[in-house]
């Protein structure tokens, strides 16, 4: 969420900003937050200039009737039951105007860096970086829906009978390799300085509030109505509300931490060829890296989890490519985000696999996550996250990209995880 003063002080600029993720009715929606804002402090101010004359009056009552004052002492009651009965409109009328503040803050989407290029869509998201080999694959080259079928590593119409579409069951090697791949994921992150937690993977509304996905996000989350609890849609959730309304120290700095969870997403309207087999599912695995750090350290530790990823798919032999995100593409939450994709040569497209975004101040002023500076003052630290990895595209990529006449091979990262280097 946006803090009044970066509005204020930078009004047009957020404005421009706003825009470029395509927000509509970005002057107007500021404008109501500013006279909002507006209200709320004229109120405050009448508010504390009539409390301040209560209490002056409350002292002159009794100096009043001492001097045998009394006509003078009952005014002054009066006045001061006057003002109580004033203030208690005027508190209501500034509760009113706070809450819809906060109330259309939560509308807003955080504001890009300038680095972040224009655009509208996926198509204006500009390449960075390629990487990766280069995979050949037999004439007869299958996607990974069939694939998984020949070696009965992932059975979906089973999923289907059990739950429904988008909850697949792994199975024999299928089901080993998904936690080879959680077990490498974790690994990895523990070698690179990142602290594992298992959290739980339903969270409260607070929660959903506090890093962005409420109520962005609402339609594609999976709500337990009795209880108001959330299905998590990413370990980013429960693991950066670990630090929900706590002030750090500066030394505590950068915090690195990893979760492996599953993950559920609704995604409401999902159809065609873009979904089939693992491409999009509504319960799937990954591990997330979530860092709480200082402004001043934060590009750093964006580049440091970028590393990170591109390192990860190094190691898995993907084909892939980095993706600095315009403006239309980006989160809600986002200030700048890079995604990663891997090729699928048996489908003959980019799949995504991560995203590694900074979101500057946004979710921690959400959250009020502060730390406290070499003066002693508390600021507003800087939340990251992205994922390292997700397994569904993951996996569908190596068993396309291994495909052979003779089988389905395992990355050599791998196999000591696995242990099998041949799917057969």
């Amino acid at each position: 969420m946006l803090t009044i003063k970066q509005i204020t002080e930078n009004t047009e600029a957020v404005i421009r900003g706003l825009e470029k993720k395509h927000f509509k009715n970005a002057k107007e929606t500021i404008d109501q937050v500013i006279a909002l804002n507006d209200k709320r402090r004229t109120t405050q101010n009448q508010l504390d200039k009539n409390l301040a004359e209560v209490n002056s009056l409350s002292r002159t009552i009794g100096q009043l009737m001492k001097e045998g004052k009394k006509e003078e002492a009952e005014s002054a009651r009066a006045r001061v039951a006057e003002l109580k009965e004033g203030n208690k409109e005027l508190d209501a009328v500034m509760t009113q105007a706070a809450t819809e503040m906060q109330n259309v803050l939560y509308t807003i989407p955080n504001v890009p860096y300038d680095s972040v290029p224009e655009g509208v869509g996926a198509e204006d998201n500009v390449v960075e970086k390629m990487g990766g080999m280069e995979t050949e694959l037999p004439k007869d080259a299958l996607p990974h829906w069939e694939l998984a079928k020949k070696y009965d590593l992932i059975d979906f119409d089973l999923g289907v009978k059990i739950t429904g579409a988008g909850f697949p069951v792994y199975k024999g090697k299928g089901a080993q390799l998904q936690r080879a791949l959680i077990n490498f994921f974790l690994d990895e992150a523990r070698k690179s300085g990142y602290t594992e937690i298992m959290p739980p993977t339903v969270v409260n509304a607070a929660s959903g509030y506090g890093t962005g996905q409420l109520p962005d996000k609402e339609g594609q989350m999976y709500h337990c109505e009795v209880d108001d609890l959330y299905l998590i849609p990413t370990a980013e959730v429960p693991v950066t509300n670990i630090y929900r309304d706590v002030i750090l120290e500066e030394k505590q700095l950068p915090i690195m931490n990893c979760a492996y969870t599953q993950c559920f997403r609704r995604e409401a309207g999902s159809y065609g060829k873009d979904v089939r087999g693992l491409n999009r599912l509504h319960e799937f695995s990954k591990v997330e890296l979530v860092r709480i750090d200082k402004p001043e350290h934060s590009k750093q530790s964006h580049q440091e989890m970028l590393d990170h990823v591109e390192g990860l798919l190094q190691k898995l032999e993907l084909p892939y490519r980095i993706l600095r995100l315009c403006g239309g593409d980006m989160s809600f939450t986002a200030a700048l985000c890079f995604d990663f994709e891997v090729y699928s040569e048996a489908q003959k497209r980019w799949l995504e696999v991560s995203s590694v975004s900074n979101f500057d101040t946004y979710q921690a002023n959400r959250l009020k996550c502060r730390y406290r500076n070499a003066d002693k003052k508390t600021e507003l630290c800087h939340t990251l996250n992205g994922s390292a990895l997700a397994l569904p595209r993951i996996v569908a990529a190596l068993l396309e990209n291994n495909q052979t006449p003779e089988g389905i091979r395992i990355p050599k990262a791998l196999v000591p995880y696995c242990g099998f280097d041949m799917i057969d």
